[in-house]
C-alpha cells in the first residue's frame, strides 16, 4: 500500500512538471523598457497602456502589481495612469557587474482573471567610473640583452563601467625605446604590454620611466595614470617556459577551502637567479585573487572561497612564471565549475486568502511561484500537496502556480486547515523546501438547531408555587458565532381551549421552563405544548420539540363521606336484630377522595362506640359489623363514630357518626325470597295482635300511647307528598337502607326506621323485600352493597 501511494505521488509530481513546461509560455505577454542608470527614483520607464495596449480601467479593477523574483521592488506601477515608474536609483555596476546587456525581470501580476505579463528592463550604462591602476608605480626590470621587440607585461587597469564606457585603450609618454600594444584576455580584459623598440644598454643608462596612461570610450572620455619605472637589468638570456601551455580542469562546486586546484610547472634554462622561478597571477581580477591563491614556489593552485556555479559557472587565469632575472612565461588555467544540488527550492508568495467561507464554490487560497538556483536535472521542480486535503494545485506560467479548493468547505467538519506545500527538485540526492499556511473555514448559518430530545417529559407536584422552575429543553446548533447562538419560545397548542400563556412561560435564552400559576391535579392531570429554537443567523433556521408536563398528584383531599349522609337532616339508624350472629353487617361506611394513587387509598377505624367491643369496623371496606352475639343485656342505642383515614402524607382523615338499633323479632334472613315475602305479610297482622295486647295489658295509658302515633301518622301522610318519609305500606316517616346479604341476612332487605322527635320512643315497620322498581325514600342514599358501586366510588377492596 505504501508502494503504490508512493507511486501515486510520483506520478502527479511529473504529470505536474510536464503541465508546467507545457504552460510555461501559456497565457503571458511580454515588454521591454529600459532606463539609464542613477536615474532618480519616481521615474517614469514606460506606459504600460501605450506600449502593451493595455487599459488603465482594467489594470485598476484586476489588481495589477509588480512582483520580481528576488522580491525587490524596484519598479512601481501607477494604477492611475498604467506608468511604470522607479522605485530606487539603479546602480548597473552593483546589479550586474560587467555582464552586459543588465536585464533585470518583472512580472504584472493580475487577478480576476490571473494573467501574468513579462517585462525586461534593461539598465543602461553611463561613464560614471574612471580607469584605475591597482598600483600608481610599476617597476619593471629588462635585461639588457632583451631584444628589439621584446614584450613586457604592465599592469592593467580596471573600468567598472561596461560597452563603449568601458576601458578602451592605454598610452605611455613620449620616449625612444618603447611603445604601448594592448591585448584582450580570454574573458575580454584589455591589457597593455610594452614593446621594445630599441635595444638597452645598461652602462649608458640604467633606469627609464615614463607615465602609463588608461583611456575609456566615454564621451567626454575619463582616465587613469600609473608611474612606469623600469630598472635595466644585466643578460638573462632564457625565458621559463611551461610544461603545458593550457590547462583544463574541473571542480565541483562544493569543493572544500584549501582543496587542490592544479599545480603548473614551468622550468628555466638559465642557472642561479636567473633560474629561478616564481608563480603568479597574471592581470587576473579581484574575484580570483579572492577566491583562488597560487604557490609561488610550488606553483599550487587552491581554493581560498567556496564556488558557486550559480553566480560563475568558469574561470580563465593567466599563470605567469618569472625567472630571477626578469624574464617570464605564461600558461592559460581554464577552471569549470562543476554543478552539484546545493540548492534547495524556493517558494516566493504573491497573494494569500487566509479566511475562506464554507459552502463556497472553488477557491483561489494563493497564488505562488517556485525556483530553484541549480541547473540541468538538480534546477527541475515538481509541487505537492497532502493527498487527504480538500485542495489542488494548478500550474500557471513562468512557474507560477494557485493552490485552489478542490470543492465547497464544511466548517462543521473542520473549520481550520493546515496546509504544506512541498517543492521538490530532481537532483541527487533530492532538496526540498516546505510552505505552510493555516486556512481558516468562515461559518454561514446552514445547520438548524436540534433539541437533545424530540420529546420532553416533566413531572410537577400540583399546589407548586408560581413561577416554580420544572425542567428545561436544550437545544444545540452545530454552527458558530451567531448563527449559533439558540433563542427559545413556546409554541401555540395544538388545543386552541388550553390557556398556555397563563400556565408556562420559557427564558428565550437558557430554555429553562416556569409554572406560572399553582397546578391542581384534580381540575388539569396534563398537558402538551410545543417549544421552538431558533439561531441567530440570517435567515434563521429554527426547530421544534414536543413537551408534556405531568402534574404529580399531592395530598389535598380529605376523604368525603357518602353514607351515611352528612346533610344535617335527621340521622339513618341502622336496625340490628338481637338474634344476630357475630359477624352480622350493620351497615357500610362510603367513602371517596378527590386525590389519586396512595393519597386516594383509604382505610376505616372504629374511633369511638358507645359500647367497645360490640361493634368492629373492617379497614379496607368500610363494613361495620357486630364483633360478637347479643344479648338482652345489650343497650338498645348505640352510637358508633367511625374515622375515614387517607394514606398521604400527611395522612388526612374525616369522621361520621352511625346510630345503631337493636330490635326484637326481626325478620329470619335465611328465608327464600317468596317465603320471607309471605312470613313478612304474615308477621303484620301478629304485630297489630301484639300491639292491641300490649294495649290491653297497659290499659289507658297504651291507649293514649296509640293516640298519639295515631295522630303524628296521620300528619306524616299528609306531608308525604311534600317530601316526608314514607313507605309503601302507609305513614311511618324514617330513613330507607338496602342491606345486602352480609352478616346473617343472606338476602337484600329495605328496611325504614322513624325516631318521634321528642317523644322518647321509637316506631319502626319491616318492608318488603327490595324490589327493582323500588326507589329510596330515605332523604339522600340509597347504598347497595355490590362491587360495581363500590368500584365506581374508588374502592379497590383493600
Amino acid at each position: 500500500m505504501e508502494n503504490r501511494g508512493a507511486g501515486t505521488v510520483r506520478i502527479r509530481q511529473v504529470l505536474l512538471l510536464f503541465v508546467l513546461l507545457g504552460m510555461s509560455q501559456a497565457g503571458s505577454q511580454s515588454g521591454r523598457f529600459s532606463v539609464a542608470e542613477e536615474t532618480q527614483s519616481g521615474s517614469f520607464v514606460g506606459s504600460l497602456p501605450a506600449d502593451l495596449g493595455l487599459e488603465v480601467g482594467e489594470l485598476f479593477s484586476r489588481g495589477a502589481r509588480v512582483v520580481s523574483n528576488d522580491n525587490k521592488q524596484r519598479l512601481q506601477l501607477d494604477l492611475n495612469t498604467g506608468n511604470l515608474l522607479l522605485s530606487e536609483s539603479l546602480d548597473r555596476e552593483e546589479l550586474c557587474g560587467s555582464t552586459e546587456p543588465c536585464v533585470l525581470h518583472f512580472q504584472i501580476l493580475m487577478k480576476n482573471p490571473l494573467q501574468f505579463l513579462r517585462l525586461e528592463l534593461q539598465v543602461e550604462d553611463i561613464n560614471d567610473h574612471s580607469p584605475v591602476f591597482s598600483e600608481k608605480e610599476i617597476l619593471l626590470e629588462i635585461p639588457e640583452n632583451s631584444p628589439v621587440g621584446a614584450v613586457f607585461l604592465l599592469q592593467s587597469a580596471k573600468d567598472l563601467d561596461v560597452g563603449i564606457n568601458a576601458l578602451k585603450s592605454y598610452t605611455i609618454s613620449p620616449n625612444s625605446h618603447f611603445h604601448i600594444k594592448m591585448r584582450v584576455n580570454p574573458d575580454g580584459r584589455k591589457y597593455p604590454e610594452l614593446v621594445l623598440d630599441k635595444a638597452l644598454d645598461y652602462e649608458e643608462q640604467s633606469e627609464l620611466s615614463f607615465t602609463l596612461t588608461a583611456l575609456d570610450g566615454g564621451s567626454p572620455s575619463r582616465s587613469g595614470t600609473a608611474s612606469v619605472q623600469v630598472l635595466v637589468v644585466d643578460t638573462n638570456d632564457n625565458s621559463p617556459e611551461f610544461e603545458q601551455p593550457f590547462y583544463a580542469v574541473k571542480i565541483p562546486e562544493n569543493s572544500a577551502l584549501g582543496t587542490l586546484v592544479v599545480t603548473v610547472s614551468a622550468w628555466d634554462l638559465d642557472s642561479g637567479k636567473n633560474g629561478e622561478i616564481s608563480y603568479t597571477f597574471s592581470h587576473a581580477s579581484e574575484d580570483i585573487h579572492k577566491i583562488f591563491k597560487i604557490n609561488q614556489k610550488s606553483g599550487e593552485v587552491r581554493l581560498l572561497a567556496f564556488l558557486d556555479y550559480e553566480t560563475v559557472e568558469s574561470y580563465s587565469i593567466i599563470i605567469q612564471a618569472t625567472d630571477g632575472g626578469g624574464l617570464f612565461g605564461k600558461s592559460t588555467v581554464r577552471i569549470e565549475v562543476m554543478d552539484v544540488n546545493d540548492n534547495a527550492p524556493e517558494l516566493t508568495v504573491s497573494s494569500i486568502t487566509n479566511l475562506i467561507p464554507e459552502n463556497s464554490p472553488e477557491t483561489v487560497v494563493m497564488v505562488f511561484s517556485i525556483r530553484d538556483r541549480d541547473s540541468g536535472d538538480n534546477g527541475k521542480i515538481i509541487c505537492s500537496l497532502p493527498e487527504d486535503l480538500p485542495f489542488l494545485l494548478k500550474s500557471s506560467v513562468e512557474n507560477y502556480y494557485t493552490l485552489e479548493t478542490e470543492s465547497p468547505l464544511d466548517r462543521e467538519s473542520q473549520a481550520e486547515y493546515n496546509i504544506t506545500i512541498t517543492v521538490t527538485d530532481l537532483g541527487t540526492p533530492r532538496l526540498k523546501s516546505q510552505h505552510s499556511i493555516s486556512v481558516q473555514v468562515a461559518d454561514v448559518n446552514d445547520n438548524a438547531p436540534a433539541f437533545s430530545q424530540s420529546a420532553y417529559t416533566l413531572w410537577v407536584r400540583e399546589n407548586n408555587s408560581p413561577a416554580l422552575p420544572i425542567g428545561s429543553v436544550s437545544a444545540t446548533d452545530a454552527d458558530s458565532g451567531a448563527n449559533a447562538r439558540v433563542t427559545y419560545s413556546l409554541l401555540p397548542p395544538g388545543d386552541a381551549r388550553l390557556p398556555l400563556a397563563s400556565l408556562v412561560s420559557i427564558n428565550a435564552d437558557t430554555g429553562q421552563l416556569f409554572a406560572l400559576r399553582p397546578l391542581d391535579f384534580e381540575a388539569l392531570r396534563a398537558f402538551e405544548f410545543g417549544v421552538g429554537a431558533a439561531d441567530g443567523g440570517s435567515p434563521a433556521l429554527s426547530s421544534r420539540a414536543l413537551v408534556r408536563v405531568q402534574v404529580l398528584d399531592a395530598n389535598d383531599n380529605a376523604p368525603v363521606v357518602l353514607y351515611p349522609p352528612q346533610n344535617g337532616s335527621a340521622p339513618c339508624t341502622e336496625l340490628v336484630p338481637r338474634a344476630a350472629d357475630a359477624g352480622y353487617l350493620v351497615s357500610k361506611v362510603v367513602a371517596v377522595d378527590g386525590d389519586s394513587g396512595q393519597n386516594a387509598w383509604l382505610s376505616y377505624q372504629l374511633l369511638r362506640a358507645t359500647e367497645p367491643g360490640l361493634f368492629g369496623v373492617w379497614a379496607p371496606s368500610g363494613e361495620v359489623r357486630t364483633a360478637r352475639l347479643l344479648s338482652e343485656r345489650d343497650a338498645p342505642r348505640h352510637r358508633l363514630a367511625v374515622l375515614v383515614r387517607d394514606h398521604g402524607e400527611p395522612p388526612l382523615s374525616a369522621t361520621v357518626t352511625l346510630h345503631v338499633l337493636l330490635v326484637d323479632g326481626f325478620s329470619q334472613p335465611h328465608l327464600p325470597r317468596a317465603e320471607a315475602a309471605a312470613e313478612q305479610a304474615r308477621a303484620e297482622p301478629l304485630t297489630v295482635s301484639l300491639v292491641v295486647a300490649l294495649a290491653a295489658v297497659s290499659s289507658l295509658f297504651l291507649l293514649s300511647v296509640l293516640g298519639v302515633v295515631a295522630a303524628r301518622l296521620c300528619a306524616r301522610a299528609r306531608a308525604a307528598s311534600a317530601g316526608g318519609c314514607s313507605g309503601p305500606g302507609g305513614g311511618l316517616a324514617g330513613h330507607v337502607v338496602d342491606v345486602s346479604g352480609g352478616g346473617t341476612l343472606c338476602q337484600a332487605y329495605r328496611y325504614e326506621v322513624c325516631l318521634s322527635g321528642g317523644s322518647g320512643t321509637s316506631e319502626f315497620k319491616f318492608l318488603k323485600p327490595v324490589l327493582p322498581n323500588l326507589q329510596p325514600q330515605c332523604p339522600g342514599k340509597e347504598i347497595e352493597e355490590n362491587p360495581t358501586f363500590h368500584n365506581r366510588l374508588g374502592f379497590n377492596g383493600q
